[in-house]
């Protein structure tokens, strides 16, 4: 009889475990976001590239790239959150600031914004 009850048992919590589910996040700014900015060359060094990227993923987490013609030369992880329409973002780990931003729709496409309307990436 005990071992009738611990096969039901076993069953009991499998059948639990299998109903749970995570919710689904749908939010717009899952994705690819980067700004590049290309600096003037001088009389002693080519001009360079600087292309920041953040990577958005649906668990409220992200990575952030900095690269220089091509090289990472900065990366870190990142966490999000969405609250009153605007986009908080940490990076916990570094002395970067944390940043708020908005998403703005135009022909052009979707792209995030500081609270003064100055564009910090665009989708990709």
């Amino acid at each position: 009889m005990k071992k009738v009850f611990s096969l039901l048992a076993i069953i009991a919590i499998i059948l639990v475990s299998n109903c749970s589910r995570i919710p689904e996040n749908d939010n717009p700014v899952i994705g690819i976001w980067s700004d590049i900015e290309v600096a003037p060359a001088s009389t002693t060094a080519k001009s360079q590239t600087v292309r920041k990227e953040w990577i958005f993923n649906d668990a409220y987490l992200g990575r952030y790239h900095r690269k220089i013609n091509g090289s990472i030369t900065f990366k870190t992880d990142f966490k999000w959150s969405y609250e009153n329409d605007k986009y908080i973002i940490s990076y916990p780990g570094t002395d970067m600031e944390d940043q708020v931003l908005s998403m703005k729709s135009s022909e052009e496409g979707n792209t995030l914004a500081d609270a003064i309307g100055n564009v910090i990436a665009v989708r990709e």
